[in-house]
Protein backbone atom coordinates (compact mmCIF):
# COMPACT_ATOMS: atom_id res chain seq x y z
CA UNK A 1 0.00 0.00 0.00
CA UNK A 2 2.81 2.15 0.78
CA UNK A 3 4.68 1.35 -2.67
CA UNK A 4 1.24 2.10 -4.61
CA UNK A 5 0.57 5.48 -3.05
CA UNK A 6 4.41 6.76 -2.99
CA UNK A 7 4.47 6.11 -6.82
CA UNK A 8 1.39 8.14 -7.03
CA UNK A 9 2.76 11.07 -4.79
CA UNK A 10 6.22 10.82 -7.18
CA UNK A 11 3.96 11.27 -10.30
CA UNK A 12 2.14 14.02 -9.29
CA UNK A 13 5.02 15.68 -7.33
CA UNK A 14 7.22 15.60 -11.14
CA UNK A 15 3.60 17.09 -12.69
CA UNK A 16 4.29 20.00 -11.18
CA UNK A 17 7.83 19.79 -11.77
CA UNK A 18 7.68 23.37 -13.55
CA UNK A 19 5.74 25.13 -11.16
CA UNK A 20 7.95 24.32 -7.71
CA UNK A 21 11.30 24.92 -9.81
CA UNK A 22 9.93 28.45 -11.43
CA UNK A 23 8.77 29.40 -7.69
CA UNK A 24 6.36 32.39 -8.51
CA UNK A 25 4.17 33.63 -5.92
CA UNK A 26 1.01 33.55 -8.56
CA UNK A 27 0.72 31.87 -11.93
CA UNK A 28 -1.49 33.99 -13.95
CA UNK A 29 -3.29 31.76 -17.06
CA UNK A 30 -6.34 30.71 -19.03
CA UNK A 31 -9.48 29.71 -17.21
CA UNK A 32 -8.74 26.52 -19.74
CA UNK A 33 -5.56 25.45 -18.26
CA UNK A 34 -5.51 22.39 -15.85
CA UNK A 35 -2.07 21.39 -15.69
CA UNK A 36 1.45 23.34 -16.60
CA UNK A 37 1.71 21.10 -19.58
CA UNK A 38 -1.24 22.68 -21.26
CA UNK A 39 -0.33 25.77 -22.07
CA UNK A 40 -2.96 28.23 -23.81
CA UNK A 41 -1.62 31.24 -25.27
CA UNK A 42 -2.38 35.26 -23.88
CA UNK A 43 -2.38 38.62 -25.74
CA UNK A 44 0.55 40.74 -24.73
CA UNK A 45 -2.53 43.27 -22.84
CA UNK A 46 -2.83 41.34 -20.18
CA UNK A 47 0.34 41.33 -18.91
CA UNK A 48 0.32 45.68 -19.05
CA UNK A 49 -3.26 45.33 -17.75
CA UNK A 50 -1.49 42.93 -14.56
CA UNK A 51 1.47 45.29 -13.88
CA UNK A 52 -1.12 47.92 -13.52
CA UNK A 53 -3.16 46.06 -10.67
CA UNK A 54 -2.65 47.80 -7.44
CA UNK A 55 -0.90 45.06 -5.10
CA UNK A 56 1.42 44.23 -7.94
CA UNK A 57 5.23 44.13 -7.22
CA UNK A 58 6.21 42.72 -10.70
CA UNK A 59 4.84 40.45 -13.30
CA UNK A 60 6.83 38.85 -15.91
CA UNK A 61 5.91 36.64 -19.00
CA UNK A 62 7.49 32.96 -19.07
CA UNK A 63 7.21 31.14 -22.27
CA UNK A 64 6.90 27.21 -21.68
CA UNK A 65 6.94 24.73 -24.49
CA UNK A 66 8.46 22.01 -26.68
CA UNK A 67 10.23 21.35 -29.55
CA UNK A 68 12.85 18.85 -31.39
CA UNK A 69 16.75 19.06 -30.69
CA UNK A 70 19.08 17.10 -33.30
CA UNK A 71 22.86 16.30 -31.02
CA UNK A 72 25.87 16.19 -32.55
CA UNK A 73 26.02 12.18 -32.81
CA UNK A 74 22.92 12.89 -35.18
CA UNK A 75 20.25 11.95 -32.64
CA UNK A 76 17.12 13.54 -32.19
CA UNK A 77 15.47 14.07 -29.10
CA UNK A 78 12.21 16.15 -27.47
CA UNK A 79 12.96 18.73 -25.03
CA UNK A 80 10.81 21.12 -22.88
CA UNK A 81 11.72 24.82 -23.33
CA UNK A 82 11.33 27.34 -20.83
CA UNK A 83 11.80 30.95 -21.76
CA UNK A 84 12.49 33.40 -19.31
CA UNK A 85 11.74 37.27 -19.14
CA UNK A 86 14.48 39.07 -20.94
CA UNK A 87 14.89 41.77 -18.13
CA UNK A 88 14.29 39.93 -15.14
CA UNK A 89 15.34 36.24 -15.69
CA UNK A 90 12.55 36.20 -13.07
CA UNK A 91 12.11 32.05 -12.39
CA UNK A 92 15.74 31.12 -13.29
CA UNK A 93 17.05 28.29 -12.03
CA UNK A 94 20.13 28.00 -9.69
CA UNK A 95 23.67 27.14 -11.53
CA UNK A 96 25.65 24.25 -11.10
CA UNK A 97 28.05 25.54 -13.69
CA UNK A 98 28.24 28.82 -16.00
CA UNK A 99 26.91 32.02 -15.12
CA UNK A 100 23.36 33.25 -15.39
CA UNK A 101 24.14 35.96 -17.44
CA UNK A 102 25.45 33.55 -20.76
CA UNK A 103 22.26 33.40 -20.98
CA UNK A 104 22.37 36.80 -22.96
CA UNK A 105 24.79 35.53 -25.44
CA UNK A 106 24.59 34.06 -29.12
CA UNK A 107 22.16 30.73 -29.03
CA UNK A 108 22.61 30.38 -25.24
CA UNK A 109 20.79 27.66 -23.62
CA UNK A 110 20.82 26.11 -19.77
CA UNK A 111 20.16 22.31 -19.41
CA UNK A 112 18.76 20.92 -16.45
CA UNK A 113 20.63 18.26 -14.54
CA UNK A 114 17.99 16.25 -13.72
CA UNK A 115 17.24 12.49 -14.39
CA UNK A 116 16.73 13.00 -18.08
CA UNK A 117 19.95 15.02 -18.27
CA UNK A 118 21.56 11.79 -20.08
CA UNK A 119 19.45 11.83 -23.26
CA UNK A 120 20.68 14.99 -24.03
CA UNK A 121 23.96 13.72 -24.24
CA UNK A 122 25.15 14.54 -20.90
CA UNK A 123 26.11 17.86 -22.16
CA UNK A 124 29.01 20.29 -20.57
CA UNK A 125 29.34 23.99 -20.83
CA UNK A 126 30.17 24.67 -24.62
CA UNK A 127 28.35 21.67 -26.00
CA UNK A 128 26.44 22.54 -29.40
CA UNK A 129 23.28 21.47 -30.87
CA UNK A 130 20.87 22.31 -33.39
CA UNK A 131 16.80 23.14 -32.42
CA UNK A 132 14.72 24.05 -34.73
CA UNK A 133 17.77 24.38 -37.40
CA UNK A 134 18.96 27.09 -35.18
CA UNK A 135 22.75 26.40 -33.54
CA UNK A 136 22.47 26.17 -29.70
CA UNK A 137 24.91 26.41 -27.31
CA UNK A 138 25.08 25.13 -23.59
CA UNK A 139 26.24 27.98 -21.63
CA UNK A 140 25.10 26.25 -18.18
CA UNK A 141 24.27 23.58 -16.21
CA UNK A 142 21.27 23.97 -13.51
CA UNK A 143 19.88 22.02 -10.71
CA UNK A 144 16.14 22.21 -10.10
CA UNK A 145 14.03 20.73 -6.60
CA UNK A 146 11.58 18.48 -9.26
CA UNK A 147 12.44 16.25 -12.31
CA UNK A 148 9.86 16.24 -14.92
CA UNK A 149 7.46 13.70 -15.14
CA UNK A 150 6.89 13.59 -19.00
CA UNK A 151 10.44 11.94 -19.88
CA UNK A 152 11.92 14.85 -21.85
CA UNK A 153 15.22 17.19 -20.31
CA UNK A 154 14.50 20.72 -19.83
CA UNK A 155 16.54 23.67 -21.27
CA UNK A 156 15.78 27.11 -20.45
CA UNK A 157 16.28 30.12 -22.64
CA UNK A 158 15.75 33.66 -23.08
CA UNK A 159 11.96 34.66 -23.71
CA UNK A 160 12.91 36.34 -27.29
CA UNK A 161 15.05 33.86 -28.10
CA UNK A 162 12.51 31.18 -27.55
CA UNK A 163 9.77 32.51 -29.69
CA UNK A 164 12.39 33.31 -32.60
CA UNK A 165 13.37 29.37 -32.31
CA UNK A 166 10.51 27.73 -32.27
CA UNK A 167 7.24 28.14 -34.37
CA UNK A 168 4.11 29.87 -32.03
CA UNK A 169 0.47 30.53 -32.11
CA UNK A 170 -0.77 34.05 -32.64
CA UNK A 171 -0.69 34.71 -28.58
CA UNK A 172 2.79 34.22 -27.08
CA UNK A 173 2.76 34.49 -23.50
CA UNK A 174 2.14 31.01 -21.75
CA UNK A 175 2.18 32.53 -18.38
CA UNK A 176 2.77 35.47 -16.02
CA UNK A 177 4.51 34.76 -13.17
CA UNK A 178 3.00 37.80 -10.35
CA UNK A 179 5.02 38.57 -7.21
CA UNK A 180 2.43 40.68 -4.72
CA UNK A 181 3.78 43.65 -3.04
CA UNK A 182 2.69 41.90 0.33
CA UNK A 183 0.33 38.27 1.25
CA UNK A 184 -2.88 40.20 1.77
CA UNK A 185 -3.23 41.77 -1.85
CA UNK A 186 -3.16 37.69 -3.31
CA UNK A 187 -6.90 37.98 -2.85
CA UNK A 188 -7.31 41.32 -4.64
CA UNK A 189 -5.01 40.60 -7.69
CA UNK A 190 -6.93 37.04 -8.13
CA UNK A 191 -10.18 38.95 -8.19
CA UNK A 192 -8.82 41.58 -10.62
CA UNK A 193 -7.55 39.01 -12.73
CA UNK A 194 -10.63 36.88 -12.93
CA UNK A 195 -12.87 39.96 -13.95
CA UNK A 196 -10.34 40.06 -16.70
CA UNK A 197 -10.97 36.46 -17.75
CA UNK A 198 -8.33 34.70 -16.69
CA UNK A 199 -7.14 33.12 -13.71
CA UNK A 200 -4.54 34.14 -11.06
CA UNK A 201 -3.43 30.73 -9.07
CA UNK A 202 -1.10 30.51 -6.09
CA UNK A 203 2.03 28.53 -6.23
CA UNK A 204 0.46 25.84 -3.89
CA UNK A 205 -3.03 26.35 -5.44
CA UNK A 206 -1.52 25.77 -9.10
CA UNK A 207 -0.07 22.60 -7.81
CA UNK A 208 -3.02 21.48 -5.99
CA UNK A 209 -4.87 21.96 -9.16
CA UNK A 210 -2.41 19.60 -11.30
CA UNK A 211 -2.60 16.90 -8.61
CA UNK A 212 -7.03 17.13 -9.22
CA UNK A 213 -6.11 17.07 -12.82
CA UNK A 214 -4.69 13.76 -12.51
CA UNK A 215 -6.46 12.34 -9.88
CA UNK A 216 -9.72 12.65 -11.23
CA UNK A 217 -9.51 13.40 -14.82
CA UNK A 218 -6.78 10.79 -16.09
CA UNK A 219 -6.58 7.16 -15.23
CA UNK A 220 -3.51 7.25 -13.14
CA UNK A 221 -5.07 7.64 -9.99
CA UNK A 222 -8.20 5.18 -10.51
CA UNK A 223 -5.46 2.59 -11.82
CA UNK A 224 -3.70 3.62 -8.23
CA UNK A 225 -7.12 3.52 -5.56
CA UNK A 226 -7.79 -0.02 -6.92
CA UNK A 227 -4.29 -1.57 -6.68
CA UNK A 228 -4.05 0.03 -2.97
CA UNK A 229 -7.53 -1.16 -2.13
CA UNK A 230 -6.56 -4.69 -3.61
CA UNK A 231 -3.44 -4.31 -1.42
CA UNK A 232 -5.97 -3.41 1.15
CA UNK A 233 -8.18 -6.61 1.00
CA UNK A 234 -5.19 -9.15 0.44
CA UNK A 235 -3.58 -7.70 3.61
CA UNK A 236 -6.66 -7.83 5.71
CA UNK A 237 -7.49 -11.60 4.55
CA UNK A 238 -4.40 -13.02 5.11
CA UNK A 239 -3.60 -11.26 8.42
CA UNK A 240 -7.29 -11.81 9.70
CA UNK A 241 -6.58 -15.87 8.83
CA UNK A 242 -3.26 -15.90 10.45
CA UNK A 243 -4.72 -14.35 13.61
CA UNK A 244 -7.79 -16.16 13.69
CA UNK A 245 -5.52 -19.43 13.34
CA UNK A 246 -3.07 -17.95 16.33
CA UNK A 247 -6.10 -17.83 18.49
CA UNK A 248 -7.39 -21.52 17.60
CA UNK A 249 -4.34 -23.02 18.01
CA UNK A 250 -3.39 -21.26 21.89
CA UNK A 251 -7.94 -21.70 22.15
CA UNK A 252 -6.85 -24.13 24.94
CA UNK A 253 -4.21 -21.54 27.20
CA UNK A 254 -7.03 -19.19 26.94
CA UNK A 255 -9.47 -21.22 28.15
CA UNK A 256 -6.82 -22.41 31.53
CA UNK A 257 -6.67 -18.75 32.11
CA UNK A 258 -9.88 -18.35 32.03
CA UNK A 259 -10.53 -21.21 34.60
CA UNK A 260 -7.83 -19.85 36.79
CA UNK A 261 -9.79 -16.25 37.22
CA UNK A 262 -8.34 -13.74 34.67
CA UNK A 263 -11.58 -11.55 33.16
CA UNK A 264 -12.49 -10.91 30.18
CA UNK A 265 -10.84 -7.49 30.00
CA UNK A 266 -7.49 -8.63 30.59
CA UNK A 267 -7.59 -11.34 27.94
CA UNK A 268 -9.11 -8.55 25.67
CA UNK A 269 -6.25 -6.49 26.57
CA UNK A 270 -3.80 -9.41 25.51
CA UNK A 271 -5.00 -9.94 22.31
CA UNK A 272 -4.82 -5.90 21.86
CA UNK A 273 -1.37 -6.14 22.76
CA UNK A 274 -0.51 -9.02 20.18
CA UNK A 275 -2.29 -7.47 17.67
CA UNK A 276 -0.62 -4.07 18.03
CA UNK A 277 2.66 -5.46 18.42
CA UNK A 278 2.44 -7.75 15.41
CA UNK A 279 1.35 -4.25 13.03
CA UNK A 280 3.82 -2.07 14.34
CA UNK A 281 6.58 -4.58 13.49
CA UNK A 282 4.77 -5.48 9.76
CA UNK A 283 3.95 -2.05 9.42
CA UNK A 284 7.55 -0.51 10.27
CA UNK A 285 9.59 -3.58 8.46
CA UNK A 286 7.22 -2.65 5.14
CA UNK A 287 8.16 0.67 5.26
CA UNK A 288 11.77 -0.42 5.37
CA UNK A 289 11.15 -2.40 2.39
CA UNK A 290 9.24 0.03 0.57
CA UNK A 291 12.40 2.41 1.00
CA UNK A 292 14.74 -0.08 0.47
CA UNK A 293 13.03 -1.01 -3.20
CA UNK A 294 12.38 2.59 -3.90
CA UNK A 295 15.96 3.49 -3.59
CA UNK A 296 17.09 0.52 -5.54
CA UNK A 297 15.10 1.05 -8.31
CA UNK A 298 15.95 4.88 -8.64
CA UNK A 299 19.75 3.49 -8.72
CA UNK A 300 19.30 1.56 -11.90
CA UNK A 301 15.56 3.62 -13.26
CA UNK A 302 16.03 7.54 -12.87
CA UNK A 303 13.31 8.12 -14.09
CA UNK A 304 11.54 5.78 -11.47
CA UNK A 305 9.35 8.59 -9.59
CA UNK A 306 8.17 7.30 -6.34
CA UNK A 307 8.48 9.60 -3.42
CA UNK A 308 7.96 8.62 0.20
CA UNK A 309 6.14 11.50 2.24
CA UNK A 310 4.39 11.70 5.19
CA UNK A 311 1.11 11.30 4.21
CA UNK A 312 1.81 7.93 2.51
CA UNK A 313 3.29 6.60 5.87
CA UNK A 314 -0.09 8.78 7.77
CA UNK A 315 -2.21 6.40 4.65
CA UNK A 316 -0.39 3.18 5.53
CA UNK A 317 -0.41 3.63 9.35
CA UNK A 318 -4.41 4.17 9.15
CA UNK A 319 -5.55 0.89 6.83
CA UNK A 320 -2.59 -1.59 9.09
CA UNK A 321 -4.74 0.20 12.30
CA UNK A 322 -8.23 -1.06 10.45
CA UNK A 323 -6.88 -4.31 9.39
CA UNK A 324 -5.23 -4.92 13.09
CA UNK A 325 -8.45 -3.96 14.53
CA UNK A 326 -10.65 -5.94 12.17
CA UNK A 327 -8.16 -9.09 12.54
CA UNK A 328 -8.61 -8.53 16.62
CA UNK A 329 -12.12 -8.64 16.73
CA UNK A 330 -12.49 -12.04 15.17
CA UNK A 331 -10.07 -13.38 18.04
CA UNK A 332 -11.50 -11.20 20.58
CA UNK A 333 -14.99 -12.75 19.77
CA UNK A 334 -13.54 -16.24 20.07
CA UNK A 335 -11.75 -16.09 22.92
CA UNK A 336 -14.93 -14.50 24.76
CA UNK A 337 -16.99 -17.44 23.96
CA UNK A 338 -14.71 -19.73 25.17
CA UNK A 339 -16.07 -21.46 28.72
CA UNK A 340 -13.02 -23.26 30.63
CA UNK A 341 -15.36 -26.62 31.12
CA UNK A 342 -15.43 -27.53 26.90
CA UNK A 343 -12.13 -27.10 27.32
CA UNK A 344 -11.40 -29.72 30.14
CA UNK A 345 -13.80 -31.86 29.08
CA UNK A 346 -12.57 -32.38 25.98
Amino acid sequence: MVQMTSMFAGILNRASATVINVGASIWVMDKSVDTVANTIGMPDYVLDTVRSIPGVKYAAPIYSGGALVKLANGKYQAVAVIGLDDTSLFGRPELSQGKIEDIYGENAFIVVRDTEYSKMGSPRVGTEFEINDHRGVITGIAKVASASLFGVPTLYTTYERALYYLPNARFTISYLLVEPKTPGDIGTIQREIGALGYRALTRQQFIDKISEFYKYQTGVGTNILIMTVMSFIVGLSISGQTFYTFILENLEKFGALKAIGAKNREMITMILFQATFVALTGYGLGVGLCALVIYAARVRLPDYAALISWWNLALGFGIVVIIAGISSYIGVRKVLRVEPFDIFRG
